[in-house]
C-alpha cells in the first residue's frame, strides 16, 4: 500500500499542477452488470427479453457489436479497473490460484493496483463504488484505498464489521448469493446497514448511484456502479407497475428489472440537468450465467457495450472490435487526465470512435481464463481451451453473434493459413499464461470448480 501511496501523490501532484479545477468536465457512470451475455439485450437481437431502457440508450449513444470481457468476474473486474491483462494485473483467473497472485503477494491487493478510480481523483472527480465488489481489502477502509471517497457495498461475512452477522449468511453458495437480494447485506463507508425482509439490494445501490450524482452535480463526478443483477440465484424481483407484487423469479424477470433500475438512472439525470454531461457506459463482465460463463469461448467473453453521452455519435452500431483495456485509457481521454508512464496499459482510448472520427478502432482483442484464450480480430476467431485441449479457429465472416461462423481449424486455405499465421505472431507478442511457480493447482476438481463459480 505504501508503493500504491507515494505512486499516487507523485501522479496526483503532477496531473493537479497540469490541469487546472474545470465544472464543464464530463461527468462517468460506469455500469458493470454481472453474468449478462450480449446476447440477452433485445438491442443485441435477443427475442427472450424486453430491454427498452437499454435499447433507448444504445440508440441515443453507441453500441459495439463485439466487445470482450473475461469469462469470469474477478479478472474482468481487475482488468477493468486496472486497464490491464491478467499478464500485467497478475489476474489470469480466478478458481484455480495458480493463475492469481500469491496472497502474499502486493499484486493480490487491488488497492496496490493503480486503479480508475485513482486516475479520475487525479484530475479532482468525487469518486464512489456501488454494489458488487467481491475483490481484496480490509474495513473500514477496503474500497477507499482503491481510490472511492464513498461505497455502498454488497458485504459477504469477512466484509461485515467486528460482531456483525447478516442473516442470510447462515449457509454459503447460492444462499450467501442470494443476501445482494432482498433484505440485502450491506456495508456502507465502512458501518453495516441493517436491512429489512421487505428491502431489495439492487434498489438500494441504485439509490445510492442516483443519490451521489445529485449531491455532487456540479462535478466532476465518477460512479463505478457495479449492479448485483442478473447473477445466480434468479429471484423473484419487484414488480414496479404494481407496488407490494413481484414478477417472478428467472433471468428474463432479473434482466427486465436491472433495464427497470437503469431506466430510473436516466430519468434522475435528466431531472437533475446532468443527462447532457454525463458519459454512460454500460458493459457486462462475462457471459451469461450457464449459457458461456467460464468457457473459454466467445460465448463467455462477448457483453454488451454501450456507451452514450457526450460528443458520442448517436444510434450508431459500431463494428469496431473493443475489450475492457479499452476503458481506462477512454475514461482518460473524458476526463482529461494522462495515465501515469510507468505503467504498461493495453488498451487504447475509443474516443475517436465514439465521436465517428473512424470506423476502426483496433486490430485485435484479446480474452483470458487460467492458461486460456481468446484471441479475435475483425473477421476471424481463435479459441484456446484451459488445459491443453484442442484449440478452434473459426472464419466468422461479416457475422458478430456466433451465427453462421464457420469451423476452419483443420482447413489448408491459403487465406486461413495466412490467419492463423498473423495470430500466431500476435500471440507470441504476449506473455504466454502459465501456472505460477509453486502454487498447488485445482485441475481436476471438479465439483470444487462448480462450487466456486457459484459463488462468483
Amino acid at each position: 500500500m505504501q508503493n500504491k501511496i507515494l505512486l499516487c501523490l507523485a501522479f496526483f501532484a503532477g496531473a493537479v499542477a497540469c490541469h487546472a479545477a474545470d465544472p464543464s468536465r464530463t461527468n462517468i457512470i460506469l455500469v458493470l452488470a454481472d453474468d449478462l451475455g450480449a446476447k440477452e439485450l433485445s438491442c443485441y437481437g435477443s427475442q427472450r427479453h424486453s430491454t427498452p431502457n437499454l435499447d433507448r440508450m444504445a440508440a441515443e449513444g453507441m453500441r459495439f457489436e463485439t466487445f470482450y470481457a473475461n469469462p469470469l468476474c474477478t479478472p474482468t473486474r481487475v482488468a477493468l479497473m486496472t486497464g490491464q491483462y491478467g499478464f500485467h494485473n497478475g489476474f489470469l483467473g480466478m478458481q484455480n490460484p495458480a493463475f492469481k497472485p500469491s496472497p502474499e503477494s502486493p499484486q493480490s491487493r487491488i488497492s496496490e493496483h493503480f486503479t480508475h478510480a485513482d486516475l479520475l481523483k487525479s484530475r479532482g472527480y468525487a469518486t464512489a463504488l456501488a454494489g458488487k465488489w467481491q475483490l481484496s481489502g480490509e474495513l473500514p477502509t477496503l474500497i477507499q484505498d482503491s481510490g472511492f471517497d464513498e461505497y455502498r457495498m454488497w458485504a459477504y461475512d469477512h466484509n461485515l464489521p467486528a460482531g456483525i452477522k447478516h442473516p442470510a449468511h447462515e449457509g454459503k453458495g447460492q444462499k450467501s448469493n442470494a443476501s445482494r437480494y432482498w433484505q440485502p447485506s450491506i456495508v456502507e463507508n465502512g458501518k453495516y446497514r441493517p436491512t429489512t425482509p421487505d428491502d431489495f439490494g439492487p434498489d438500494l445501490f441504485n439509490d445510492f448511484v442516483i443519490d451521489f450524482a445529485r449531491r455532487h452535480k456540479d462535478g466532476p463526478f465518477f460512479v463505478y456502479y457495479t449492479s448485483v443483477l442478473t447473477h445466480q440465484p434468479r429471484v423473484e424481483t419487484p414488480d414496479p407497475t404494481k407496488p407490494g407484487t413481484r414478477w417472478p423469479a428467472g433471468l428474463k424477470s432479473n434482466l427486465e428489472y436491472l433495464d427497470y433500475l437503469m431506466g430510473r438512472l436516466f430519468a434522475a439525470l435528466k431531472a437533475e440537468g446532468l443527462d447532457e454531461n454525463t458519459l454512460v457506459i454500460f458493459i457486462g463482465d462475462n457471459g451469461t450465467g450457464g449459457e458461456g460463463k467460464g468457457t473459454v469461448t466467445e460465448l463467455g467473453a462477448r457483453v454488451p457495450c454501450i456507451i452514450c453521452g457526450p460528443g458520442v455519435k448517436r444510434g450508431v452500431v459500431s463494428r469496431a472490435v473493443a475489450d475492457l483495456t479499452d476503458i481506462m485509457p477512454t475514461l482518460a481521454e473524458y476526463a482529461g487526465a494522462e495515465l501515469p508512464k510507468d505503467i504498461p496499459f493495453d488498451g487504447h482510448s475509443l474516443g475517436p470512435v465514439l465521436r465517428g472520427e473512424k470506423p476502426k478502432h483496433r486490430d485485435w482483442i484479446y480474452s483470458h481464463l487460467d492458461d486460456g484464450r481468446i484471441l479475435r480480430d475483425e473477421r476471424w476467431l481463435l479459441e484456446i481451451p484451459k488445459d491443453g485441449k484442442p484449440e478452434r479457429f473459426f472464419d466468422c465472416g461479416e457475422s458478430r453473434d456466433g451465427t453462421s461462423y464457420k469451423d476452419v481449424t483443420t482447413s489448408g486455405d491459403p487465406e486461413v493459413k495466412a490467419a492463423r499465421e498473423r495470430f500466431a505472431a500476435i500471440l507470441a507478442s504476449l506473455p504466454e499464461p502459465k501456472p505460477r511457480e509453486g502454487a498447488a493447482q485445482t485441475k481436476g476438481k471438479r465439483k470444487q470448480h462448480r462450487k466456486r463459480r457459484a459463488e462468483s
